[in-house]
């Protein structure tokens, strides 16, 4: 029973562990076809278009924190006031979280709507937008769709281990058992042992109910205790590695309004195109590297 009870209870924790990782993931590869594919031929985004960009990708920065907070049952966290705090004493207005929420966003936690899911309906928009716009094909749309819903498959998984706890029956039983060998177990070594029965028998109970409780640590993973997945950690790295794409991104756009106010046209990875060229094709160089003149002679 209680292998059973300690591997249960260690599945939870890997599987609420894959599926943050599954998130993260997804949100990795939806950031990156964003930020590659969002423009056309014709020429760079707009100004509008580049703030429905920017707009998705902290959207979908959000989303890791909003699934953390719904998994801890932190209702509302992101609309708190500033001076707000929960019943643990913590503040419960994050900015940084905050900060990330489209402008004008109503939730409906209250009603039975996760936000995680009520997020997704943004970024679905803006794929069918961009399929409008002809940034993404309808193979490309549809896999960003197909990460968006792998994203809500493995939401789906960890809410599943959130709301099922283990059984109540078999925790009963399991204690019951416990006890029961305990209070038998003296009467089985006291003829050979003696007074040595005392400490055996204290080392034995100690250590199976010192395993009952690994399993109870582990059943719900995704709170605040120690031995608990490090969700803000986590959440934090996805936001941190994300801001630097996003700042790349918005470095390369300035370069690019820079470079159209001068009168050239770019082509792939920082090619400049002549004005004779007959309807040049926009494309736009390429993310982290470091543009400069060719040396001459090379």
């Amino acid at each position: 029973m209680l292998v059973f009870r300690n591997q249960t209870s260690y599945n939870r924790f890997w599987d609420g562990r894959n599926g943050m990782n599954t998130i993260y993931t997804c949100i990795r590869n939806l950031v990156r076809t964003i930020v590659t594919n969002g423009y056309s031929t014709a020429g760079p985004p707009t100004a509008a278009e580049k703030e429905d960009i920017e707009r998705t990708i902290r959207i979908l920065m959000s989303i890791p924190f909003a699934v953390k907070n719904h998994l801890r049952a932190e209702w509302g966290a992101a609309w708190a006031l500033g001076n707000d705090v929960a019943e643990n004493g913590v503040a419960a207005f994050n900015p940084d979280y905050a900060s990330l929420l489209p402008a004008g966003l109503v939730g409906h936690e209250d009603e039975g709507l996760g936000l995680p899911f009520q997020l997704t309906f943004f970024v679905d928009g803006f794929i069918k937008r961009g399929v409008e716009r002809g940034w993404f094909n309808a193979p490309g749309a549809s896999q960003m769709q197909a990460q968006l819903n792998s994203l809500m498959d493995a939401y789906g998984k960890m809410e599943t281990i959130k709301l099922t706890p283990i059984p109540v029956a078999h925790l009963i039983h399991q204690k019951q058992v416990l006890a029961l060998f305990g209070c038998v177990l003296p009467f089985g070594m006291v003829d050979d042992m003696g007074w040595w029965t005392v400490p055996m028998v204290s080392l034995v109970i100690f250590t199976l109910y010192g395993i009952e409780g690994i399993g109870s640590q582990l059943e719900d993973p995704f709170g605040y205790d120690r031995n608990d997945i490090k969700m803000d950690a986590i959440v934090g790295d996805a936001k941190t590695e994300i801001d630097v794409v996003l700042a790349e991104w918005r470095r390369l756009m300035a370069s690019l309004e820079s470079a159209t106010d001068n009168g050239d046209q770019h082509l792939g990875n920082g090619l400049v195109v002549e004005e004779e060229v007959k309807e040049p094709k926009f494309m736009p160089p390429d993310m982290f590297l470091k543009h400069r003149a060719r040396p001459s002679g090379r």
